[in-house]
């Protein structure tokens, strides 16, 4: 590699340099996972694993699928030496990302493999929880890409998810399910108004900001849920919405339980993340949205309205996080709890970050961190020997993975987190 860059240009010769220095790390990585893999999943791992592809009530059942747990994983740790020799001595820079994410999946299958050994576990259900689980980061990534792609961070994610789920619980016990649910919708629109009030008009620290938001909705709610809802419980008793069969989709095996019979924050995050996509890079609001986000002078030169745009894109941010935030009440439990969104604004932002600022690539980033969330949740009905403490901190060591840069690094709107003042 040294001969094909000693003659390119010093700022190309450096970038070129860079991403063969992260090649062999990579391959690096590889090779220690392939030794993880052969020394500890492999060693002493006998039996089939089983996993249930049906459900009981299935009309169209499938067979188990039964892998060999000993052979698969050390098959898996060959291939993951396979894979980290390769760039580590030839410095595949083309295929890195790929090579990298192929060894991940290889990892979580033999653990996946070592965990169920002599035991059965339903894949189906797993892969529902993860698509269910997905939701609110999913939204909270979406609103997150929303705001950032016009220039402001949005720290208040966070805050936003947990007024949407007070709300949803406060008002969908008094009217109902549609109506707690447009009351988050509402109330996350709201805080995301005042975010861009203070960010936008007042040249306030965008993050600091973020920070009070989060803090303040986060004592406003713990204070009513001490002293009000347990005092009033009908205050704290919102009805949830059930799942919703699409025909025919709904009864294919696997595909159909996962995809096509959630509720209605599993089908809404679709659709939204869809209408989303469609509005940023294919309508002229969307292409402004864009401009104010890397070049907001070049664009107030144009005629486009900075203030305004960005006053409706955070706006707009806050009602789909208000959104995601209904989730946790009128979408699982029905209830509200103190802090019960648990971090998953944050994890949205890294999901946002993984998904390079895009509305799909921010849903598929979910899908793995949901996955990492459904992961610790299922392997304990297992009795894994691994503490239960070190399976709950697997969707947040996955987001300090991304946050790293330990995937691939990616670029931020150029005008992110930069406030602009109009001459």
């Amino acid at each position: 590699m040294a001969s094909m860059t000693e003659n390119l240009p010093p700022a190309s010769r450096k970038i070129a340099t860079g991403k063969e220095r992260q090649a062999r790390i990579a391959g690096g990585v590889l090779i220690a996972l392939a030794v993880l893999v052969g020394l500890v999943f492999a060693q002493g791992t006998v039996g089939d694993a089983t996993f249930r592809l049906s459900r009981p009530n299935d009309p169209m059942a499938v067979p188990n699928l039964v892998v060999p747990a000993g052979p698969f994983t050390y098959l898996a740790a060959a291939l993951l030496a396979f894979l980290g020799a390769r760039q580590f001595l030839r410095g595949g820079v083309r295929w890195t990302a790929l090579s990298l994410g192929f060894g991940l999946v290889l990892v979580v299958a033999a653990f996946l493999v070592w965990a169920t050994a002599g035991k059965a576990f339903s894949l189906t259900g797993m892969l529902q929880a993860t698509v269910v689980r997905a939701v609110p980061i999913a939204l909270g990534g979406l609103a997150g890409v929303l705001c950032e792609r016009s220039g402001v961070v949005n720290i208040a994610i966070e805050g936003m998810l947990l007024a949407g789920a007070f709300a949803g619980a406060l008002v969908g016990s008094v009217l109902g399910g549609w109506g707690g649910l447009l009351a988050a919708v509402v109330i996350g629109g709201l805080f995301g108004f005042i975010l861009a009030a203070l960010v936008v008009t007042y040249k306030m620290s965008q993050i600091i900001a973020g920070v009070v938001i989060n803090l303040f909705v986060l004592g406003l709610t713990s204070y009513v849920s001490s002293q009000v809802f347990q005092e009033y419980r009908h205050l704290n008793n919102a009805p949830v919405f059930r799942s919703i069969k699409i025909p025919v989709l709904g009864d294919i095996p696997v595909i159909g339980p996962v995809f096509f019979n959630q509720n209605i924050f599993v089908y809404g995050a679709v659709v939204m993340v869809a209408v989303a996509t469609y509005y940023l890079f294919y309508t002229r609001s969307g292409l402004r949205t864009r401009a104010v986000g890397e070049h907001p002078r070049a664009a107030d030169t144009l005629g486009i309205n900075v203030y305004r745009i960005r006053y409706i894109n955070v706006t707009l941010g806050g009602m789909v996080a208000g959104f995601g935030g209904a989730w946790f009440t009128l979408g699982s439990v029905g209830r509200f709890d103190e802090g019960m969104t648990g971090g998953r604004g944050y994890i949205g932002l890294a999901a946002m970050i993984f998904g390079r600022w895009h509305p799909v690539g921010a849903l598929l980033a979910a899908l793995i961190f949901g996955f990492a969330d459904s992961l610790q949740q299922k392997l304990a009905l297992l009795q894994t020997p691994i503490p239960s403490e070190f399976l709950a901190m697997a969707p947040y060591i996955a987001t300090i993975i991304v946050v790293a840069g330990l995937i691939g690094r990616a670029r931020a709107p150029a005008a992110d987190g930069v406030a602009y003042e109009k001459e």
